[in-house]
């Protein structure tokens, strides 16, 4: 297979030994799957071509003599699992940016999820702690987990956004028309620290959950319960 025929960007996985440069045309996101961990993989579907290059651009291939000289065999599918698991995995710019809005979304979810405006305790919309990303001119690295980047990006933030992460405990006291309904759901926002099925059939509890969540966590109880609980914030923190 030629690539430069076909006039595209490749994700490589590269490795140099004995003073030659080998690569590999992969499936970036399965050749980084595979790097971390290639249990259970079949090294055929990360591979875009079964094939070991000098240059995949120009379609340089490996000779098998120099394959088996320096890998050890000639097999191209035992050399790729070398390549991408010793060397490093080159990806093209459009699918770093990719990464990166994926990255830049996730944090924002994580933010919105967990902040607070401290000066009333409510929730940002999405869109203002986007806007604000632009406006503190936020770098995502599409390297590093969006969870590993969420504290740089609230200290950047706080210079044109007050927000702080809060979780908050909130006390709920459901009637026994509603309380198998939304026991799920309140499950689901958080952590219960506390629960008791009361005598007649109504559910009483306290849940932890993350600040940002309240409103939205607020607005489901009462869909369900058209109001008819009893709630009361017990503890921010």
């Amino acid at each position: 297979m030629t690539f430069e025929r076909e006039k595209i960007s490749l994700n490589l996985a590269r490795i140099k030994k004995e003073g030659k440069h080998f690569e590999v045309a992969v499936d970036p996101d399965l050749a980084i799957k595979y790097k971390e961990n290639p249990e259970g993989m079949d090294i055929r579907d990360v591979l875009k071509s079964e094939e070991v290059f000098y240059d995949a651009k120009k379609g340089e291939l490996a000779s098998e003599h120099e394959l088996k000289q320096v890998f050890g065999t000639d097999d191209p599918l035992k050399v790729a699992e070398e390549i991408i698991r010793n060397g490093e995995i080159q990806l093209t710019a459009e699918y770093r940016a990719e990464m990166r809005e994926k990255k830049r979304k996730q944090i924002i979810q994580i933010i919105h999820r967990n902040g607070v405006d401290p000066r009333t305790h409510l929730p940002h919309p999405a869109a203002r702690i986007e806007n604000a990303m632009e406006e503190a001119k936020v770098r995502i690295d599409e390297h590093k987990r969006a969870e590993d980047q969420v504290q740089d990006v609230l200290k950047k933030l706080r210079a044109v956004l007050p927000i702080k992460f809060e979780m908050k405990e909130i006390a709920l006291h459901i009637p026994a028309s509603y309380a198998g309904k939304t026991y799920g759901l309140v499950s689901s926002f958080g952590k219960l620290l506390k629960e008791e099925w009361q005598n007649d059939g109504s559910w009483v509890g306290v849940v932890e959950i993350p600040g940002g969540l309240e409103g939205e966590f607020f607005d489901k109880l009462n869909a369900i319960t058209h109001g008819e609980m009893e709630s009361k914030i017990v503890k921010t923190k």
